[in-house]
């Protein structure tokens, strides 16, 4: 069990994103309580340290610190999102 932490960059991204997303992502990053033991599609980045978990054109960007999953960004898929 997982306490979850967001950042402000990462909660101001998630204001400007559409509501119905908004709701999914939210819905999302509130079963990473469970992490490393939950669904969805996540992956060790490579360049940079965390996780990111995939959510149609949306990444969210975490990091696991012991008992804490910090939300670090929430951002639309592009070139430039890792």
């Amino acid at each position: 069990m997982s306490a979850i932490n967001w950042t402000r960059k990462a909660a101001k991204q998630l204001r400007k994103i559409p509501s119905n997303y908004q709701k999914r992502i939210v819905t999302a990053v509130s079963e990473l309580v469970n992490f490393p033991n939950c669904k969805g599609d996540i992956k060790k980045l490579v360049n940079r340290d965390g996780y990111r978990l995939r959510l149609g054109n949306y990444r969210i960007i975490f990091d696991d610190i012991g008992t804490i999953i910090e939300i670090q960004e929430v951002k639309k898929r592009d070139n430039r999102t890792y």
